[in-house]
């Protein structure tokens, strides 16, 4: 008689979500004891003093026990609950909770997908055995060639974005998940689900409802993310001599050239032809003239940073993010304008990590996008700089012809802003800086893609 075997619930645990993280905030559980759950589901919510973000299910069965209330913080590898594979014993419920916080910013950390298989990819052209192959390999890396040879894919197919047109890691990888999407699209419209994969299947979770908006003369508890933004505001005014400068630039050749290209930018490349990269692009050339407004202060040293890591301020429901284009000085305008629009809609979908916050080297933030002329922004530390981008509006300015002839002209016109740590960075520099900058714009001659 074959011995009997007890399946033991699965744990579930507080997650460490980066190396300084010792513990965390439960602000929501997305399901109630005896809810089903099926694996990498989001099964809660946490806040941490990094980013917040929904914790995925580890095990798929049903969720026999909340161990830890909405609200409570506790240590990392904490067990927070269980999961009991097809429901074995009664659902418990949650312990109560004493005054549960709001939530904060949402975050949501997803598995990359899985490669195609290779019964849904088309055969790739062959490639022209000589030259072509060499162009190919002086602009890929060889981890980049294995993956291409591994999925079938003609590198010839892919717009790189690193310096020269390099194809990066990144690249290919967007390219095979592009191909996985569009292919999967018109055989799922086709196929005709049974009943039974249609009850297998998990439920979507419906949208949480809007908290309801706070009425005059309430007294409300600030969110994790408010009481970070807070403190790190605060700290930054004590830390660093603010000083802010302002240049207004004629912004109408880019203007004129988005204008004419936007459309064939979509479609050639998949994404939308932004103002932002030519900004970020603009400031990394000067970054690379005026080193010392990407430099950081550390005790009585400089740090002089070998990388421009640009973070990029993101304004979200609940708050704001400053997620961080790493290596931005290696990227071509295409590679820095799917940075930009990728952190971007991660930080808006709660899909970033923590090391997409960290390492920021110098920031662009864009008060202008809600129509602020300009702004004072404050630096965000460890930065000693940080540059803000009014809005792009009309207006007459003198312009100057070739033979020295002065005019009135109506011209696209953007003011921007410099805040600069005046313990590090002299008037002067960070003027010559915003010069360059301004030079670099309004003088732009650099191809898009």
């Amino acid at each position: 008689m074959g011995a009997w075997k007890e399946i033991m619930p699965t744990d579930i645990i507080m997650p460490q979500m980066g190396e300084s993280i010792v513990e965390g905030t439960i602000t929501k559980w997305l399901k109630k004891p005896g809810d089903k759950v099926q694996r990498d589901e989001p099964l809660f919510e946490i806040s941490t003093d990094k980013v917040d973000a929904e914790i995925p299910a580890p095990a798929s069965g049903v969720l026999q026990e909340i161990k830890v209330s909405e609200g409570t913080t506790v240590g990392v590898n904490t067990v927070v609950g269980t999961i009991s594979a097809d429901g074995e014993g009664a659902a418990k419920p949650a312990p109560a909770a004493a005054a549960p916080k709001p939530a904060a910013a949402e975050e949501k950390e997803v598995a990359k997908p899985a490669p195609a298989p290779a019964t849904a990819k088309t055969a790739p052209a062959k490639p022209a055995p000589a030259q072509e192959s060499a162009d190919e390999e002086a602009r890929s890396s060889p981890l980049v060639r294995k993956i291409a040879r591994e999925h079938g894919v003609a590198l010839s197919q892919i717009s790189g974005t690193g310096l020269g047109g390099r194809i990066t890691k990144q690249d290919i990888l967007s390219f095979i998940e592009n191909q996985s999407s569009t292919a999967a699209t018109p055989s799922a419209a086709a196929a005709q689900p049974s009943a039974t994969a249609a009850q297998s299947a998990p439920a979507s979770r419906p949208a949480a409802p809007p908290a309801p908006a706070p009425y005059p003369g309430d007294l409300v508890p600030m969110s994790n993310m408010r009481k970070l933004i807070a403190k790190h505001m605060i700290e930054s005014r004590r830390t660093s001599a603010h000083v802010h400068c302002m240049y207004e630039v004629d912004f109408t050749r880019i203007v004129n050239l988005r204008a004419r290209q936007k459309n064939g930018f979509e479609q050639r490349h998949g994404v939308r032809l932004t103002f932002m990269p030519f900004f970020v692009r603009a400031a990394i050339i000067a970054l690379q003239q005026w080193p010392i407004i990407n430099a950081t202060i550390e005790g009585e040293n400089i740090r002089y940073h070998r990388q421009i890591n640009v973070g990029i301020a993101v304004a979200l429901d609940w708050g704001l993010i400053v997620p961080v284009l790493k290596n931005a000085g290696d990227l071509n305008f295409l590679g820095l304008q799917r940075g930009i629009t990728d952190l971007g809609e991660r930080a808006r979908h709660k899909k970033l990590k923590p090391e997409d916050v960290e390492g920021s080297t110098f920031t662009v933030t864009n008060p202008g996008q809600f129509g602020a002329v300009f702004g004072l922004p404050i630096i965000n530390q460890p930065n000693s700089a940080i540059m803000g981008v009014g809005g792009i509006t009309k207006m007459p300015l003198v312009v100057t012809d070739d033979d020295g002839s002065d005019s009135i002209a109506i011209r696209s016109v953007v003011h921007l802003t410099l805040g600069y740590d005046h313990r590090l960075i002299d008037g002067a520099v960070a003027d010559q800086f915003m010069a360059q900058v301004k030079k670099n714009l309004e003088n732009w001659n650099e191809e898009v893609g």
